[in-house]
């Protein structure tokens, strides 16, 4: 249950992104030229200078090999007096961290088919280009993207409590409040361990039945439609995981199958809104006056006040009947004889813990964003990629034949265990289309990263911002073979590479769970976070992916009802399709 971040921020301001010979070959060809005035000539000397100072030295030894940061892409510090230079030119920018620089962001961004990608891909080539670690942006505003996971390992984990949320925090407060992805981490302390214990297994257990009965209803819905009726499929898998989300966490049944209510439509209108703060790149809602004066920021307002309205009514009602109960009484209870086992009856009632009504919407606002998100994501572009190959999709359906008992499709808890194929076909799919595509971390101290592939140390400077690149980490080949190619049976088999330091690679060995996390991966697979502040909800959201996916791959085999190269991506909270994902649901011969 994440987020994603600020797109093209770090965009703000302008400078020169040519390489360094470009950048020479530009001042010698002005010096070429006819100076018009003495401030012109003064200015092209001087870039002469800082050129020829940064290439004058002799070729070092890659022992010798040090990089001294840059007085704008392209051009490095010079390396006299460079401890001067890197003391001054530090104070403003954060270059002098030793990783590379990206030089082409301004010349991309003149290319239609960069402009109209989503943040994550351009992000990707540079780092085939730069490496695991490297500086993005030009002007004041700069990121360090970090796509090595042994780096995403000493930040998520080894190091964990010198990196906060950062930017996510000012993005996500006026929605998730103080809820657990933008809680500063003292009070991430006291809720995580609350908010963990409330997905204990019995209450799990008890939730397949609601994730068959969704599962179920869209299923009916789809029964409705002709087998060459084309279904857009993306739209009714999240108002399936809104439905499950209503149930599961505030015991509200939205119906969002079957109709879309003022309340739906607030909570979808809010949702996109999430998205847009989290990929727009100026903060303009912070503006005096402007909740006011735009539009989409009133409608949001009235929104935000409609289903705070509904939560504080909900959160009142569970309050007035509140029970001090031991977490060892849950574990144990039948809740099948319990007429509300929602997230928030168990933070209610939870003995030990007081949290105010208002901790308590921000929890339960950040479990309806993030939880509803997450699920919707994984089953569509899951559903995108068997449909390209049908051959997989055939053998997943087949192991629900034989595993599951229920006529439906919906397995038990002991049937997920067994469904290992419609699992890795999820796993495989948020690998490709990883939910979020990036992640967020501010390092609140200065520190030295591990070497890992780069070869050698970079220092983060104290409030340095970094975008952990999930696409990256995911598709990469150092960490991959095949890294395209959507193949469920990888993880099957062991991988390596020696070449990044530190990295121990994939080992099947070391599953444990419905999933390979971080820790089987070594930090190379991350859909759900890692190390500290991995998301709570994993195991819920990988549970209702394989009910819904059982259900529907029970019923149905699908078929794209347009070119693959038609389903384009957009950055949100998750990757959406652009324009949806249309589908024919052909019924399959029941055995």
């Amino acid at each position: 249950m994440s987020t994603t971040t600020q797109r093209c921020s770090f965009l703000s301001g302008c400078c020169s992104t040519s390489s360094r010979s470009s950048a020479f070959t530009t001042a010698s060809t002005r010096e070429k030229k006819k100076k018009k005035t003495n401030h012109g000539q003064r200015r092209r000397k001087a870039i002469v200078v800082v050129v020829q100072n940064a290439i004058s030295e002799p070729p070092e030894t890659e022992e010798e090999k040090t990089y001294n940061g840059a007085l704008f892409p392209g051009v490095e510090i010079p390396r006299d007096n460079t401890e001067a230079a890197l003391k001054k030119f530090s104070r403003i920018f954060p270059w002098g961290n030793g990783a590379p620089i990206t030089e082409k962001v301004l010349f991309d961004l003149l290319k239609e088919e960069v402009r109209s990608a989503p943040l994550f891909v351009p992000l990707y080539q540079y780092y085939r280009d730069y490496g695991g670690v490297y500086n993005l942006g030009a002007g004041p505003k700069w990121f360090v993207v970090v796509s090595d996971p042994t780096v995403v390992k000493y930040m998520f984990k080894d190091n964990a409590d010198a990196f906060s949320k950062g930017i996510l925090t000012d993005i996500m407060q006026p929605i998730m409040g103080d809820g657990l992805i933008p809680a500063n981490k003292e009070l991430w302390a006291k809720r995580r361990p609350v908010v963990g214990s409330a997905f204990h297994g019995t209450w799990l257990k008890h939730m397949t039945d609601l994730f068959g009965r969704s599962a179920m209803n869209l299923s009916d819905k789809l029964e409705k439609h002709g087998e060459t009726e084309q279904i857009e499929i993306e739209s009714e898998l999240y108002a399936m995981a809104l439905d499950v989300i209503g149930e599961a966490v505030f015991n509200y049944e939205f119906g969002a199958l079957n109709e879309e209510t003022p309340i739906i439509k607030a909570v979808y209108r809010v949702l996109r809104e999430s998205e847009h703060r989290s990929t727009f790149p100026l903060p303009y809602w912070q503006i005096p006056g402007a909740m006011e004066a735009v539009p989409r920021q009133k409608q949001f307002s009235e929104d935000i006040e409609m289903i705070n309205a509904e939560l504080t009514k909900l959160i009142r009602e569970a309050l007035e009947n509140k029970q001090d109960v031991d977490l060892s009484e849950f574990e144990s209870r039948d809740y099948k004889n319990v007429s509300d086992a929602s997230l928030l009856r168990f933070l209610v009632d939870i003995r030990g813990d007081e949290a105010s009504d208002r901790q308590l919407r921000d929890d339960l606002m950040t479990m309806l964003i993030a939880g509803h998100e997450t699920t919707a994501a994984v089953l569509t572009w899951t559903i995108f990629c068997l449909c390209k190959h049908p051959d997989v999709m055939r053998k997943a359906a087949q192991s629900i034949d034989e595993i599951v008992q229920d006529p439906n499709g919906i397995p038990t808890v002991e049937e997920i265990r067994k469904l290992r194929d419609v699992r890795m076909c999820l796993v495989e799919g948020m690998r490709l289309y990883p939910a979020p595509p990036i992640l967020i971390r501010r390092a609140i101290e200065t520190v030295d990263l591990p070497k890992g592939g780069m070869g050698k140390s970079i220092q983060l400077k104290k409030g340095t911002d970094c975008f952990i690149a999930v696409w990256n980490l995911h598709r990469s080949p150092d960490h991959w073979e095949n890294p395209d190619l959507f193949d469920p049976s990888r993880w099957d088999r062991k991988f390596t590479n020696p070449k990044i330091e530190g990295w121990n690679g994939y080992d099947p060995e070391l599953v444990t769970g419905l999933y390979p996390n971080e820790v089987a991966t070594d930090y190379a697979y991350v859909p759900f976070g890692g190390g500290q502040r991995r998301c709570a909800g994993d195991v819920f959201a990988m549970m209702e992916a394989t009910v819904a996916l059982s259900v529907l791959l029970k019923k149905f085999s699908f078929e794209l009802a347009c070119d693959e190269k038609d389903v384009q991506m957009i950055t949100g909270a998750t990757i959406h399709t652009k324009k949806g994902l249309p589908v024919r649901a052909k019924r399959r011969k029941q055995p």
